[in-house]
């Protein structure tokens, strides 16, 4: 299951509301991938497709598409801003598998 942290919650409220759209939620896709595991893109969308998985925090709604869900299992959504950098992040789960044979060489971890 994924979970999101408050700074998550509190933040997509924010942005949500700045665009004037207060009651619709944040969609998490998976928007490629390469040895080093899937990328995720993120939409602002007025309601879940069928089948996403949706996390209700303090609020805030995450819609979370069935393939997606599975590749993010164990994962928390956070918000990090710490003056280098702004940004939803994904922490947890498990790291992708990058042996001597992946051709990943030094790009993941």
């Amino acid at each position: 299951m994924v979970t999101v942290s408050d700074a998550a919650a509190e933040k997509s409220k924010e942005i949500l509301t700045a665009e004037g759209k207060a009651e619709w939620g944040l969609r998490f896709f998976t928007a490629g991938s390469s040895c080093c595991g899937p990328s995720y893109g993120i939409d602002i969308v007025e309601n879940p497709d069928d089948g996403d998985q949706v996390i209700d925090k303090n609020g805030a709604k995450f819609f979370i598409d069935k393939s997606t869900s599975e590749s993010m299992k164990g994962m928390e959504i956070h918000f990090v801003d710490d003056g280098d950098r702004q940004g939803f992040v994904l922490t947890g789960g498990e790291a992708p598998s990058c042996g001597p044979n992946s051709g990943c060489g030094s790009s993941c971890g």
